[in-house]
């Protein structure tokens, strides 16, 4: 049987879905035989389209219910349904001879076309019951049901994780054996998912195809315009039942959840330190790789994270774009400016568990607690001395290299360190910005203010271990302790007599 369509019947067909072949001279090309019940369809129903060729053009087709295609709320059956249903696969094959594709979307079969029909918004026909989301496949939608079962049927053979698809399963597995098959031309970085190097590529070609409609501000990713479209609407579905903090992903809803319940399932192999996000974990790597695949154009400098390298570019460009609303005080950091506008609140959220102090910044609860332990991580390589902070081994460093780089314009006094500078060039302007709460007295350092508001609170922090005599500062208490050991650090140059202070 050979499919002969008139072309004026063709706009009779939903989606146009005869497209003429390029080919003019294929043999069997469009007679005017073949009769079509000449009724617009509704889209849902190509596939049920029955071709005959027995019944004339305006002969009444029977009723008979629950068989045939729907045209309308009707079924509709034509004589001898079996014979004429064969006919039509024939005449559907042959079209793929003679060059007439039945399917615009490109697609060449029935079944495809319909689920491709699909994804055209108003065409989700599964429904979650629980949520109401909607999908255009029931395999999508038995596997978002997961969600709500917690139902994950695809275990890792080595780590016991599981998931609720396989492909994920698969992708997870790619952790284990360290397969990356997916590689980057221009960097030769390798990635175990071809969407993931579809996405790094985007970094070297700068492409940005999803384009907010709100701001006009392009993303190179579709999840990262979603994320972002949610600053304009302020929606934050997704609220923690421990404190009610709202949050527009569900993903930083599970991160936050962590504070809570101290989960940390990322863990590192070589040193076994925790983390509760990959990310984090990912950046502490390099820490033992040594790789800083960030460096800043003009001074080489390289981080380990993106964040770190955006942060130091202002001070070169001198960018400060938190300021402070008290003081108008300006900060390259929005923590830091967090950290500042405690000095006006006076709040210090951070307590030490053994002697209840408290501190405004968790990196200064973290160096105090050193102080109970005992620990000492930072150590010289050339003299062995060891320091609770990074930054107290570089300044101790520059001992041993006599390098200082910061010089005072006014003076001929250098400085290891830009802060020292700083603090420095107050004795030439005068400036004592830390000021006593209390009498009003000023200092040029905050150090010396602390000291100071011990005059009036009665705090004696340093207690000698034998007398129990207690100072206001460590100095006298070093002082202090030479009495009981005898020890005279300070000869004097002309009769060699020790003495504990120089005269």
């Amino acid at each position: 049987m050979t499919l002969n369509v008139p072309m004026d019947q063709v706009s009779y067909y939903p989606h146009n879905v005869f497209q003429k072949s390029t080919d003019e001279n294929v043999e069997g090309k469009v007679k005017n035989e073949i009769k079509i019940y000449e009724q617009p369809l509704h889209t849902h129903y190509i596939d049920n389209i029955i071709k005959e060729e027995v019944i004339e053009k305006n002969e009444e087709p029977m009723q008979i219910q629950g068989i045939g295609m729907e045209v309308g709320e009707e079924r509709v059956k034509y004589k001898e349904p079996v014979a004429e249903i064969k006919e039509f696969h024939t005449a559907k094959h042959e079209i793929t001879h003679i060059g007439y594709m039945l399917y615009q979307c490109s697609h060449t079969d029935i079944i495809s076309l319909k689920s491709h029909l699909r994804t055209h918004p108003g065409e989700k026909q599964y429904q979650c019951s629980q949520c109401e989301k909607e999908f255009s496949h029931n395999n999508d939608l038995k596997i978002h049901k997961r969600t709500h079962t917690r139902g994950k049927p695809y275990q890792c053979s080595k780590c016991d994780k599981v998931f609720s698809q396989k492909s994920s399963r698969i992708r997870h597995q790619k952790t284990h054996t360290g397969e990356k098959p997916y590689q980057c031309s221009q960097c030769n970085k390798n990635f175990t998912r071809k969407i993931s190097l579809t996405y790094h590529q985007r970094v070297h070609t700068e492409e940005k195809p999803y384009q907010c409609s709100k701001c006009c501000k392009a993303f190179s990713q579709k999840s990262i315009l979603t994320r972002h479209q949610k600053t304009h609407t302020w929606e934050k579905p997704y609220q923690c039942s421990q404190c009610n903090k709202a949050f527009s992903q569900k993903s930083n809803l599970i991160k936050h959840q962590r504070i809570h319940t101290r989960e940390k399932p990322y863990q590192c192999s070589q040193c076994n330190k925790s983390f509760s996000q990959s990310n984090h974990l990912q950046t502490h790597m390099r820490k033992h790789t040594g790789e800083k695949p960030y460096q800043c154009s003009q001074c080489k400098k390289a981080y380990y994270h993106s964040n770190n390298l955006k942060i130091h570019m202002r001070l070169h460009t001198g960018e400060k774009p938190y300021q402070c609303s008290q003081c108008n005080k300006a900060f390259t950091e929005n923590g830091t400016l967090i950290i500042h506008q405690r000095i006006h609140t006076g709040e210090k959220p951070y307590q030490c568990s053994q002697c209840e102090k408290v501190f405004s910044n968790r990196g200064h609860l973290k160096i105090h607690m050193l102080k109970h332990t005992g620990e000492k991580p930072y150590q010289c390589s050339q003299c062995n001395k060891a320091f609770t902070q990074r930054g107290s081994l570089k300044s101790h460093q520059k001992t041993h290299t006599k390098e200082k780089p910061y010089q005072c314009s006014l003076c001929v006094n250098a400085f290891s360190h830009n802060h020292t500078l700083k603090i420095h060039m107050r004795t030439h302007t005068g400036e004592k910005p830390y000021q006593c709460s209390q009498c009003d007295k000023s200092f040029s350092q905050n150090n010396d203010l602390k000291i100071h508001m011990r005059t009036h609170t009665g705090e004696k922090p340093y207690q000698c271990s034998q007398c129990n005599k207690a100072f206001t500062q460590k100095g006298h208490l070093t002082i202090h302790q030479r009495i009981h050991t005898g020890e005279k650090p300070y000869p004097c140059r002309q009769s060699k007599k020790g003495m504990r202070k120089h005269f």
